[in-house]
C-alpha cells in the first residue's frame, strides 16, 4: 500500500527532476557539434570555463534572495490585511485580483514593465517635471521591480492561508493579558504565519535561482 501510494510521487520527481539532471550532468561532459548541438564525449572544458560565467553566478546569489525578500516585505501586509482586516464580502474578491495576474502570461507582463520602464514611460514622465537622463530599464532595480511583480501572488497566497487559519482567541487572549498591539504581532501573528513566510519564501527563491525571462527583457543584456 505505501508502495503504491508514493509510486506516482517518485514517478513524477524521476521524470521531471532526476532525469533532466542527469541530461544536464551528460551534456556538461560533452562537446559542441560542429554543426551546432550536443556531440558525445567526455570532457572538463565546460566546467574549467565556469570563471567566465561567474558574474552571471553572483548575480544570481544577490537578486534571488533579495527578490524574495522585497516579494515578502510587499506580501505580508497584503496577505495580513486579506486575512484579518479585510470584510469578509470582499475577501473571495480581492483574493481574485491577486490571482488574476497569473491569466496573462508573464511574458507580455514583463514586456508591458519594458514599456513602462522605457523611454517612453516613466522616464519620460521625469523628463517632463524637470528629471532629465534617468534611466530604469536594463538596470538591476528593473530586474528586481520584475521578480517582485511576477512572483508576488506565489508569496501572497501561502502568507494568506497560514494567516487566515490563525486562531483569532489567541489575539483576544493576548490583547487581554496587556501586551501591545507589537507584542501581539511579533510574539502571537507573525510566529503562527512562519510556515507560510518559509512555504513563499522557498517558492519565490527556488524559482528566482533559475528565472531567464525577467533579467533578458528587463535587463536588456546588461544583468545576467
Amino acid at each position: 500500500m505505501t508502495a503504491m501510494l508514493l509510486g506516482p510521487a517518485t514517478a513524477w520527481l524521476v521524470v521531471f527532476l532526476v532525469l533532466p539532471f542527469i541530461a544536464i550532468a551528460v551534456f556538461s561532459v560533452g562537446e559542441r557539434a560542429p554543426e551546432g548541438g550536443y556531440q558525445a564525449a567526455f570532457t572538463f572544458a565546460q566546467y574549467a570555463n565556469l570563471p567566465a560565467r561567474a558574474t552571471a553566478f553572483w548575480n544570481t546569489m544577490v537578486l534571488a534572495p533579495v527578490g524574495a525578500l522585497a516579494c515578502l516585505l510587499v506580501a505580508y501586509p497584503v496577505a495580513y490585511y486579506l486575512a484579518l482586516r479585510a470584510p469578509q464580502r470582499w475577501r473571495l474578491i480581492l483574493l481574485a485580483l491577486v490571482v488574476i495576474p497569473f491569466w496573462t502570461s508573464l511574458l507580455m507582463r514583463t514586456y508591458a514593465w519594458m514599456y513602462v520602464l522605457g523611454g517612453r514611460g516613466i522616464p519620460a514622465l521625469l523628463a517632463y517635471i524637470g528629471f532629465e537622463d534617468v534611466r530604469l530599464i536594463n538596470t538591476p532595480g528593473a530586474v528586481l521591480l520584475g521578480i517582485v511583480y511576477g512572483y508576488l501572488p506565489l508569496m501572497i497566497l501561502p502568507i494568506y492561508v497560514s494567516l487566515e487559519r490563525l486562531d483569532r482567541r489567541l489575539l483576544e487572549a493576548s490583547a487581554d493579558l496587556g501586551a501591545t498591539p507589537l507584542s501581539t504581532f511579533l510574539g502571537v501573528t507573525l510566529k503562527l504565519s512562519l510556515p507560510g513566510v518559509m512555504t513563499g519564501f522557498s517558492l519565490v527563491m527556488i524559482l528566482l535561482l533559475g528565472e531567464y525571462l525577467i533579467p533578458t527583457l528587463l535587463g536588456g543584456g546588461k544583468v545576467f
